[in-house]
């Protein structure tokens, strides 16, 4: 089941004390013509092995870590192999997550800007109790943040496109779905989707 998203160095740290191993999954050819996947297993070493020969045939569909002596490839999926507690699903407020679940649009006049290009705006200003949360914050463009100014969207006769609300999950991962080296994700993601328990 899918737990957590961990960076590259959390990852790696798990590997090399083998509390975890990489999950690959790597395209076979079926009879009809078809391609296919399985799930391999690699522990530290072998992944580092795999990872010289993934740096040759197949650069393009990785990211690698650089050391002194050799490349490796960032892993996609890691499985614990030990834990005795499943970590808080809380997803952090912070600038990327925002973005990420604004889809970086400006929420008043619902243009896709690039992220230097924006900033948060409380939609109910700090000057007026507005608390820094996830329903009282939104992206919004340099133009219309200034429009706004210390107001309410109401003072100020605009409009969000949507309430903002805090995401279920951690919406930067809806964002690398779509990137094909991600493509291994759906698989467990959608699993997490239909087994996890409801409250």
């Amino acid at each position: 089941m899918a737990i957590r998203v961990v960076s590259a160095k959390r990852a790696f740290s798990l590997l090399q004390r083998q509390l975890a191993e990489v999950v690959s999954v790597e395209e076979t050819e079926t009879e009809g013509g078809g391609g296919g996947g399985s799930y391999l297993s690699y522990d530290m070493v072998s992944w580092i092995e795999l990872s010289q020969l993934k740096a040759v045939y197949e650069r393009e569909n990785h990211d690698f870590v650089r050391t002194v002596r050799f490349e490796i490839a960032v892993p996609r999926i890691i499985r614990l192999l030990v834990y005795d507690r499943l970590p808080r699903q809380d997803v952090k407020l912070n600038r990327r997550n925002i973005y990420a679940r604004d889809h970086s649009l400006c929420q008043y006049c619902g243009k896709k800007f690039p992220t230097q290009e924006l900033s948060l705006d409380h939609v109910i200003p700090r000057s007026l109790g507005g608390k820094t949360t996830w329903d009282n914050l939104v992206c919004a463009c340099v133009y219309c943040n200034a429009k706004k100014g210390g107001r309410t969207p109401n003072q100020a006769h605009m409009h969000l496109l949507k309430p903002p609300l805090k995401p279920k999950r951690n919406p930067v991962i809806n964002l690398r779905l779509g990137s094909d080296k991600y493509s291994s994700w759906k698989h467990f993601l959608d699993h997490a989707y239909w087994s996890v328990e409801l409250k």
